[in-house]
């Protein structure tokens, strides 16, 4: 299992998503439970826990399986004084499952929502496409049927050729307040066959069914491994993409603090709904239609899902 978890100096693991069911199902025994009692303080070998437990060897050697399948100990092979012993230790301290869906936070004047790229509400793709999580393809690749998967909730990288993917953000501006300025952050790149360093794609943003600007992707990233991507994922495809960040005020928008269209926040309306419509993609008529690349927390070089910021303030 590649599940790929957060270090802190507490030994603390942090999982989401797919990777909760089989620690949580790990963890529904008394005998693996006590196993990690035993192990908080000390490195022992598996005849020692038996004898510990006065449980049969057997039965000991099943239980640790199971907690080494899921990550939550390490068992490493040593000479012994007949043959070889395995040595048991417990990995981490803590653990902290995170519920999925999007997560938001106010801070005084600010609103961010970070948004699972899986967590899409309506989805068009065009080959080359496909989904990928932390520890696997989902569905068929090039089947565009795959994006309909109920595992697609758990996608770390999305990509596609032609369409467009669109998210529904929660409206979580306070109520009397006035935005000042939106701002979306992802990072992305071109999708092209395998991958390819000069290969354009113009990705647009559209808010609340606005055209907000459009980007031109330099290419489809891959060759050297990204700083999260998995390591069962080969280098000879996409590997990372590269942070970007639209941004409307009312002046215009922007994209990384360039200006491009005179659209403004009074336009994207986003005080009329309970939800801010997000899509992302190609448009029929692009110069350039490179695909698109899209990346997760855990995939790529960012740790971020999709980020939504929304600054306000309130009338005087």
């Amino acid at each position: 299992m590649n599940n790929k978890p957060k270090f802190t100096s507490k030994r603390v693991l942090i999982v989401e998503g797919e990777a909760t069911l089989p620690i949580a199902k790990a963890l529904a025994s008394e005998t693996r439970q006590i196993i990690l009692s035993l192990l908080t303080h000390n490195v022992m070998n598996v005849s020692e826990i038996a004898e510990a437990m006065n449980m049969p060897h057997s039965t000991v050697s099943f239980n640790l399986n199971q907690l080494q399948a899921v990550g939550l100990i390490k068992v490493e092979v040593e000479p012994g004084t007949r043959g070889t012993q395995k040595l048991c230790a417990k990995r981490y301290d803590e653990l902290v499952f995170q519920l999925p869906g999007a997560a938001a936070e106010v801070a005084p004047d600010v609103v961010t929502v970070s948004m699972p790229i899986g967590s899409y509400r309506h989805v068009e793709a065009s080959p080359t496409c496909g989904l990928a999580s932390e520890s696997k393809i989902i569905g068929l690749l090039d089947d565009a049927r795959s994006f309909f998967e109920p595992e697609h909730l758990h996608a770390q990288l999305l990509w596609f050729g032609k369409g467009y993917v669109e998210y529904a953000f929660p409206n979580n501006l306070p109520f009397g307040a006035v935005a000042r300025s939106i701002e979306l952050s992802m990072e992305i790149c071109s999708e092209a066959p395998q991958y390819n360093l000069e290969w354009p794609s113009d990705i647009t943003l559209w808010i609340n069914g606005c055209d907000v600007g459009t980007w031109t992707s330099p290419g489809d990233m891959g060759g050297t491994p990204g700083l999260l991507t998995p390591s069962w994922w080969h280098e000879d495809q996409t590997t990372y993409g590269l942070l970007k960040r639209w941004s409307v005020t009312a002046q215009g928008s922007m994209i990384d603090g360039m200006a491009l269209l005179p659209i403004t926040l009074e336009q994207l309306n986003l005080g009329g709904s309970n939800h801010i419509k997000v899509r992302i993609g190609i448009k029929e008529d692009a110069r350039h239609q490179g695909g698109i690349n899209l990346f997760g927390r855990r995939f790529g070089n960012y740790p971020q899902d999709l980020v939504m910021r929304i600054a306000y303030e309130f009338p005087s």
